[in-house]
Protein backbone atom coordinates (compact mmCIF):
# COMPACT_ATOMS: atom_id res chain seq x y z
CA UNK A 1 0.00 0.00 0.00
CA UNK A 2 1.61 3.47 -0.94
CA UNK A 3 1.19 6.45 1.65
CA UNK A 4 -0.37 9.36 0.29
CA UNK A 5 2.34 12.52 -0.52
CA UNK A 6 0.71 14.30 2.34
CA UNK A 7 1.80 11.58 5.20
CA UNK A 8 5.15 11.39 3.44
CA UNK A 9 5.55 15.32 4.10
CA UNK A 10 4.35 14.22 7.54
CA UNK A 11 6.91 12.06 8.25
CA UNK A 12 10.00 13.97 6.66
CA UNK A 13 9.07 16.79 8.77
CA UNK A 14 9.03 14.76 11.63
CA UNK A 15 11.81 13.60 11.01
CA UNK A 16 13.68 16.59 10.78
CA UNK A 17 12.63 17.68 13.80
CA UNK A 18 14.15 14.37 15.05
CA UNK A 19 17.39 15.29 13.54
CA UNK A 20 17.62 19.02 14.70
CA UNK A 21 16.67 17.67 18.59
CA UNK A 22 19.41 14.90 18.41
CA UNK A 23 22.07 17.91 16.58
CA UNK A 24 21.43 20.06 19.36
CA UNK A 25 21.83 17.40 22.14
CA UNK A 26 25.37 16.20 20.38
CA UNK A 27 26.61 19.74 20.35
CA UNK A 28 26.09 20.52 23.29
CA UNK A 29 27.46 17.12 24.76
CA UNK A 30 30.70 17.89 22.32
CA UNK A 31 30.62 21.81 23.34
CA UNK A 32 30.39 20.58 27.43
CA UNK A 33 33.72 18.33 26.82
CA UNK A 34 35.62 20.84 24.47
CA UNK A 35 34.40 23.69 27.47
CA UNK A 36 36.00 21.31 30.30
CA UNK A 37 39.34 20.45 28.29
CA UNK A 38 39.56 24.59 28.08
CA UNK A 39 39.16 25.14 24.77
CA UNK A 40 36.67 28.06 25.73
CA UNK A 41 39.65 29.79 27.05
CA UNK A 42 41.65 29.67 23.94
CA UNK A 43 41.63 31.94 21.25
CA UNK A 44 41.94 29.87 17.84
CA UNK A 45 40.18 30.00 14.33
CA UNK A 46 36.99 28.24 13.74
CA UNK A 47 38.27 26.70 10.44
CA UNK A 48 41.77 25.38 12.71
CA UNK A 49 39.68 23.83 15.49
CA UNK A 50 37.29 22.09 12.61
CA UNK A 51 40.56 20.96 11.02
CA UNK A 52 41.50 19.32 14.97
CA UNK A 53 37.57 18.25 15.23
CA UNK A 54 38.02 16.50 12.06
CA UNK A 55 41.23 14.46 12.94
CA UNK A 56 40.19 13.90 16.46
CA UNK A 57 36.96 12.16 14.67
CA UNK A 58 39.00 10.13 12.26
CA UNK A 59 40.99 8.90 14.79
CA UNK A 60 38.54 7.64 16.97
CA UNK A 61 36.43 6.38 13.79
CA UNK A 62 39.11 4.47 12.38
CA UNK A 63 42.26 3.90 14.01
CA UNK A 64 42.87 0.63 16.08
CA UNK A 65 44.79 1.64 19.14
CA UNK A 66 44.72 5.12 18.34
CA UNK A 67 41.81 5.42 20.39
CA UNK A 68 43.47 3.71 23.25
CA UNK A 69 47.03 5.16 22.62
CA UNK A 70 48.48 1.39 22.43
CA UNK A 71 49.79 -0.30 19.46
CA UNK A 72 52.34 2.22 19.07
CA UNK A 73 55.13 -0.19 19.87
CA UNK A 74 55.62 -0.64 15.80
CA UNK A 75 56.52 3.42 15.64
CA UNK A 76 53.44 4.46 14.57
CA UNK A 77 52.43 7.69 16.86
CA UNK A 78 50.01 9.62 14.83
CA UNK A 79 47.49 9.11 17.02
CA UNK A 80 49.01 10.96 19.54
CA UNK A 81 51.08 13.35 18.26
CA UNK A 82 48.53 14.81 15.64
CA UNK A 83 46.52 16.53 19.07
CA UNK A 84 49.88 17.94 20.21
CA UNK A 85 51.09 19.26 16.92
CA UNK A 86 47.29 21.19 15.94
CA UNK A 87 47.67 22.70 19.39
CA UNK A 88 51.01 24.72 18.86
CA UNK A 89 49.80 25.51 15.40
CA UNK A 90 46.19 26.77 16.25
CA UNK A 91 47.38 28.97 19.19
CA UNK A 92 50.34 30.75 16.65
CA UNK A 93 48.02 30.99 14.17
CA UNK A 94 45.51 32.87 16.76
CA UNK A 95 47.95 35.16 17.81
CA UNK A 96 49.09 36.31 14.78
CA UNK A 97 45.51 37.28 13.92
CA UNK A 98 44.20 38.54 17.64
Amino acid sequence: MKKPSSKIREEIARLQDQLKAAETREAERIGRVALRAGLGEIEVEEAALQAAFEDIARRFRGGKGATTGKGNADGDNSGRSTPSALAPGAAQGSGGEA
